[in-house]
């Protein structure tokens, strides 16, 4: 299933991208992160500690164990903090 990924502050200077479209059979947002880090070293380096990054389903905040089901937009960003 195509799916567009989008990357926010330091992930998209690290992947290079601000968003880019995959075709995927990622079950779960893990899966997907796996996927992407297999792809090449800046995935890999963009996603090596997912304890510091959070997820958005189709612009509703999740976690990394949620299923993709029919989600269309995926995005990664770091913690947001108040101020």
């Amino acid at each position: 299933m195509k799916r567009d990924i989008l990357y926010f502050a330091w992930l998209r200077e690290r992947v290079g991208l601000p968003r880019e479209t995959i075709d995927t059979n990622a079950a779960t947002v893990a899966e997907l992160v796996a996927e992407l880090t297999a792809r090449e070293d800046r995935y890999a380096l963009a996603f090596s500690d997912p304890g510091s990054l959070r997820v958005a389903l189709d612009q509703e905040l999740s976690d990394f164990s949620a299923p993709l089901g029919s989600t269309r937009e995926i995005a990664f960003f770091p913690p947001m903090t108040g101020g």
